[in-house]
């Protein structure tokens, strides 16, 4: 470069001042639905994908044994991991998803077979399956490779039908759901950021049962819909702070309902989907949450209308 052309250079970048980094990305973009009961007979193991825009895609034809009650969560930053469930008897076997939404083959189970269970991402790379029928308390952490670990001692209140999430970036949470003498809680459980699952920490907002969580807005969470003491659906809904703080109710948006699933989508956003209604029915509604924690109204899906599946993000693109 000759000096005029060098000196041209070194003034044009003094006046246009530092070059701005590259966007980074946070937070998974993508997610998935997968399994769930379309109707009070049949189990399925459909799929649906939710694009970074949060619209619900047609059918996927299943992978892996059908099954209903499951739960699923993100590992390995960028994919996610369906486990246990109830497919005629309790199981323990696992679906991994690739980074691409693509959902393998059963992976035999390790762990206490159950359903009704709930996990979360922590750690910023790994997950975490927690409680279910039994009742009981027990954990698997799921490795970044998705790995899942035999069972870890529960700590906290023995419960199933409950919800988790992820919040503050690299922890997670268990709230809500029905103990051992079928009544409904409010208590949460944190889990640190290495997995280790704390004491019963006391309810807030409506004890229920049957409800869904997600995170957003790249460090916080909220809780929403499910079944109260009085078997009534309910579109309540709870936030968390990204300390991990749960927030009393805010009134409900959308239509009340139960065995209803959601995960984050869009880095910093969540949905609601599926569910039923107060009359058993499958639902094919979606509620769709901002990265500040404001629930939309019902939008109406495509795919076909299910209950207690399960749901998690995947994906940096």
């Amino acid at each position: 470069m000759t000096g005029a052309l060098q000196g041209f250079y070194q003034n044009f970048r003094s006046f246009a001042g530092p070059v701005p980094p590259e966007p980074v990305v946070t937070g998974t973009q993508k997610a998935i639905i997968g399994f769930g009961n379309p109707s009070s007979t049949v189990v399925s193991s459909l799929s649906n994908l939710i694009s970074s825009t949060g619209v619900v895609a047609t059918d996927t034809a299943g992978v892996g044994t059908a099954r209903q009650y499951l739960s699923a969560t993100g590992y390995g930053t960028d994919k996610a991991i369906f486990g246990f469930g109830l497919a005629g008897s309790t199981t323990s076997i696992t679906n991994l998803v690739s980074n691409a939404g693509v959902i393998a083959t059963d992976t035999t189970g390790v762990g206490t077979a159950r359903f009704g269970l709930a996990s979360a991402r922590y750690g910023t790379d790994k997950g975490i399956f927690g409680y279910g029928s039994g009742v009981t308390s027990v954990t698997n952490l799921v490795s970044n490779s998705g790995v899942v670990a035999t069972d870890t001692t529960g700590v906290g209140t023995e419960r199933w039908l409950l919800a988790a999430t992820g919040y503050g970036t690299d922890k997670a949470i268990f709230g809500y759901g029905r103990n051992g003498s079928s009544n409904q809680v409010s208590m949460t459980n944190l889990v640190s950021n290495t997995g280790v699952v704390a004491n019963d920490t006391t309810g807030v907002g409506t004890q229920r049962e049957q409800l869904a969580a997600a995170s957003y807005g790249t460090d916080k969470a909220i809780f929403g819909y499910g079944k109260d003491t009085g078997s009534t659906s309910v579109s309540v809904t709870n936030l968390v702070s990204n300390t991990g703080v749960v927030a009393t109710d805010t009134t409900g948006v959308g239509t009340g309902r139960f065995t209803l699933t959601a995960s984050n989508y869009g880095g910093d956003k969540a949905i609601f989907v599926y569910g039923s209604s107060s009359g058993g029915f499958s639902l094919n509604i979606s509620n769709l949450v901002s990265n500040t924690g404001t629930v939309t109204t019902d939008t109406t899906n495509v795919g076909t209308a299910r209950n207690s599946s399960a749901a998690a993000g995947y994906s940096l693109t």
